[in-house]
């Protein structure tokens, strides 16, 4: 085994062997792609089927679940979770503590702040057709969380 592959135990016992990304050392499953020129930090996961596009730079403890696919340039801060199928446009900015629900869509140029959560199956315009896509948050369900919209 080399220092370049890793593998893991879920709790049901079974393993997955990753790769590690050249630039930062996250973890690449098996049918991911990432693109030699992004950085992936510690201990984050880009899981089978993800892509990360070129120019990308992913903080550490997070992780890209099953199909998402991540665009060039985006910036997405530590402990960020990227859910399944999820699609990031390119030029994206998503800052710390964020949650994206699966099957997400945010569009090109728009920017999270921290601790947003983008429910499952919402769609973020494009910043560049729609001024309030930049930064816009809202309450929803309750005085703690809060949601981008």
């Amino acid at each position: 085994m080399t220092r370049n592959i890793e593998t893991v135990e879920n709790e049901n016992g079974r393993s997955t062997t990753y790769r590690r990304h050249p630039n930062g050392g996250g973890l690449i499953g098996p049918g991911a792609r990432a693109e030699g020129d992004s950085f992936i930090g510690a201990t984050t996961y880009v899981e089978a089927g993800a892509r990360v596009g070129s120019g990308c730079r992913i903080g550490r403890g997070g992780w890209i679940d099953r199909r998402a696919i991540v665009g060039d340039h985006v910036f997405i801060g530590d402990n960020v979770y990227v859910g399944a199928g999820a699609v990031l446009g390119n030029r994206v900015h998503i800052a710390r503590h964020s949650r994206i629900g699966a099957g997400a869509c945010i569009g090109y140029g728009v920017r999270l702040p921290a601790d947003s959560h983008v429910p499952e199956g919402t769609r973020i315009a494009d910043a560049r057709r729609s001024r309030n896509a930049l930064i816009r948050r809202h309450q929803a369900h309750g005085p703690d969380s809060r949601m981008a919209a």
